[in-house]
């Protein structure tokens, strides 16, 4: 999965990996993604890392602006 291999080289800590993760998860769900080889899921993690380096880590929030920036609205 593509936010694990991510998150292996980043420098968050426990909490905040659980809260990126519950963002891949729940944005992954909104946008109807089950195949986690399906390309678009890295794009999706890539840009939830990118999301959480500007300082939002409330999940609910980075599945929102993930989701709004995929063209589905939540």
């Amino acid at each position: 999965m593509p936010i694990y291999r991510l998150l292996q080289r980043s420098t968050f800590g426990p909490e905040e990996i659980k809260c990126l993760t519950s963002a891949f998860e729940d944005a992954l769900t909104a946008l109807n993604l089950v195949d986690r080889e399906d390309p678009a899921t890295e794009l999706i993690a890539k840009r939830i890392m990118e999301i959480s380096k500007l300082g939002v880590l409330d999940p609910k929030e980075i599945c929102s602006m993930v989701v709004a920036e995929f063209g589905i609205r939540d």
